[in-house]
């Protein structure tokens, strides 16, 4: 629905691209069949998106360090091997109070 030259945030992404600080160039508006509230997408240029910035080994390092903190049960300090449910705060062996086998 978009004219030619204009992309979403995840249309530029998955041509990786990002909007670089360029400011919306237009919106599509629609109406939500859930909300009474219009929906909106906003559309920027691409001829002056940027290039999605390279991660580096230190920023790798944080996120794995950050996803296995998700993934460590406070309680048994076993890796879960999923992100523990936040309802719980703990592994599921843990929340039904069954033990684990050394």
């Amino acid at each position: 629905m978009a004219p030619d030259g204009l992309m979403t945030r995840r249309q530029l992404r998955a041509c990786g691209l990002r909007p670089g600080g360029q400011p919306v160039a237009a919106q599509i508006l629609w109406r939500s069949r859930r909300s009474k509230q219009p929906r909106a997408a906003y559309l920027y240029r691409v001829e002056l998106a940027a290039r999605v910035r390279e991660m580096t080994p230190a920023k790798a390092a944080a996120l794995d360090a950050a996803n296995r903190a998700r993934r460590t049960c406070p309680a048994c300090r076993r890796d879960a091997g999923y992100v523990l449910p936040a309802h719980l705060g703990t592994c599921l062996p843990c929340a039904d109070g069954i033990p684990l086998a050394a």
